[in-house]
């Protein structure tokens, strides 16, 4: 297992931002060494959510209904009625999280995956939120390559660069 104390973000990049009215959606774009399926099921077992995501799964993503996500490192747990909406393995996963629509698109690059997410959130928490989603899908790239260092989310982000990474993201989307 990896030093968690050695990892450190790189700088924001490989994000935008969506302006459509008042609806803003956040798209993180990132490139891993591994292949789908296994990003797949990382974005999916409970298990494995509970190595990198903000939130706990009570049933696996992997299909179409109901599911209660719960977020973590906040003072207290904010539990919502979820639902997958769509689960195309190993290539797309759409889920509503509280108000929150997300969908991750998994495609083939050479021998990993370029993963895209959009998440629509409120443009007070975009920069926040692709500071956070920054930090995640670095934790998620090292499960997935065998090397975890375990979950980085709420308060404990603000240890691992997350002020850093939220003013760069404030000053790349212009807010």
């Amino acid at each position: 297992m990896s030093n968690r104390d050695d990892y450190l973000p790189g700088p924001a990049a490989g994000a935008e931002v969506r302006k459509d009215g008042d609806k803003w959606t956040l798209i993180l774009v990132r490139e891993l060494r591994h292949p789908p399926e296994k990003v797949w099921k990382a974005l999916t077992d409970p298990a494995s959510l509970r190595e990198w995501a903000p939130f706990d799964a009570d049933r696996s993503l992997a299909s179409v209904g109901p599911v209660k996500l719960s977020t973590v490192g906040t003072p207290t747990p904010n539990i919502s009625d979820s639902k997958v909406t769509r689960a195309e393995a190993p290539n797309l996963l759409e889920y509503r999280w509280g108000e929150n629509d997300m969908r991750w698109q998994l495609e083939p690059l050479g021998n990993g995956t370029r993963l895209t997410l959009w998440h629509n959130i409120d443009r007070g928490f975009i920069s926040m939120g692709a500071a956070g989603w920054h930090i995640c899908l670095d934790v998620l790239d090292r499960l997935v390559g065998g090397d975890p260092i375990g979950r980085i989310v709420g308060g404990e982000a603000m240890k691992f660069g997350w002020p850093r990474l939220n003013t760069e993201y404030a000053k790349q989307f212009g807010i």
